[in-house]
């Protein structure tokens, strides 16, 4: 079978984006076991032996006593946020993620910490108040004017569905603050 030069591309383009959205996966997966490990939860079952057997073209089977539960589509639905994670340093198998990776769970983990910042708060903050919380956290953002970079990622996430609502120039509360 032979592709044409725009079969090939397109084909190409079809598997970036996969392995863009298994990134992105891989990141959130990532995330919550590094705040459930600073959370101190309960350590994660360690996984079953599995034949040693070298790897053919098929994959092996799941053994038959054990079940393999697969994991959530969706992370677990937010009733109480945990505390904002400090920016540690990366962990065992981080070092293979792209920056671009590294850096979407960093963005991820300031928008928790801005969200914990918020709920603690008990009223909504402007970004500046966010910025001066977040930073004896731990973390930064890069430019000139970090107040203005920290608005722009909370105005994005605060359209529908998101975890933030805009009140005013530069003032978010959390989404469900006045929900129930």
């Amino acid at each position: 079978m032979v592709l044409s030069e725009a079969e090939a591309l397109a084909r190409l383009e079809e598997l970036r984006r996969q392995r863009d959205a298994l990134e992105r996966q891989i990141a959130d997966l990532l995330l919550y076991l590094d705040l459930g490990r600073r959370l101190g939860g309960p350590p994660a079952p360690a996984p079953a032996a599995t034949d040693p057997a070298p790897r053919g073209d098929a994959p092996a089977p799941p053994p038959v006593s054990a079940p393999v539960a697969a994991p959530p589509a969706q992370p677990p639905v937010r009733s109480e946020r945990p505390p904002a994670p400090a920016f540690a340093d990366p962990v065992e198998g981080e070092a293979a993620l792209s920056e671009t990776v590294l850096a979407r769970r960093y963005g991820r983990a300031v928008i928790e910490a801005a969200l914990a910042s918020l709920e603690e708060a008990g009223r909504p903050l402007h970004a500046s108040e966010i910025l001066a919380r977040i930073t004896e956290q731990g973390f930064s953002l890069p430019g000139q004017d970090p107040v203005a970079a920290l608005n722009t990622r909370l105005w994005k996430r605060s359209g529908p569905g998101g975890p933030l609502k805009r009140l005013g120039e530069a003032v978010y509360a959390p989404a469900d603050a006045e929900e129930g």
